[in-house]
């Protein structure tokens, strides 16, 4: 993290909800009902936001890797059960 970075600190409640801080939420365009990856990573818990602009870089990511195919394919196999 650079120095210049803005940084927060926040509360778990007793259910493990967080409250991400406004700045955040409009910098990644998070509104109400938008939902979120989350992981581990090393020693870090990693939300990600599923929003517009995360489906938009995907684009296109899946070109070359026959992933239609296969989903086609199990699709048909499913329709024949």
């Amino acid at each position: 993290m650079k120095a210049t970075d803005k940084t927060d600190t926040i509360c778990f409640t007793v259910k493990g909800q967080v409250v991400i801080p406004q700045w955040l939420r409009k910098l990644f365009d998070i509104e109400n009902g938008t939902r979120a990856l989350v992981y581990k990573e090393d020693d870090h818990i990693v939300l990600k936001p599923l929003t517009a602009q995360h489906y938009k870089r995907l684009r296109g990511s899946l070109k070359g890797t026959k992933a239609m195919d296969v989903f086609m394919a199990e699709r048909k196999r499913e329709r024949d059960l």
